[in-house]
């Protein structure tokens, strides 16, 4: 089987890969890098193409990239300063606040 060959690859895990690849799309990475990070990632959740003999097929995948949301996300918070945040949050406070009161007068 020639390298790049998805023949044993599942419908659900082509599915996830154009998922990610839209992700990323979305995010400016070109179509061809977007597409190549998307099937490394199944690779990396799935432990390659589930579709061999038989047996490769319906076990659970895990989704272990899919846990790193909580460990990616927070960065660019804890690299602002208190009066930074505070600032975002009152401004998102008030802006809550004035949807509240838009929404109330309809």
């Amino acid at each position: 089987m020639p390298r790049g060959d998805k023949s044993k690859y599942t419908d659900k895990q082509e599915r996830k890969a154009d998922h990610i690849a839209e992700g990323y799309e979305e995010r400016g990475v070109s179509e061809k890098e977007a597409e190549r990070r998307a099937w490394a990632t199944v690779n990396k959740d799935d432990g390659g193409g589930k579709k061999a003999g038989g047996s490769g097929r319906g076990k659970d995948t895990g989704h272990p990239a899919a846990h790193k949301g909580g460990r990616k996300g927070g960065k660019a918070a804890a690299s602002r300063s208190a009066e930074d945040r505070s600032a975002s949050a009152k401004k998102a406070a008030a802006t809550r606040k004035r949807n509240a009161e838009h929404r109330a007068s309809h």
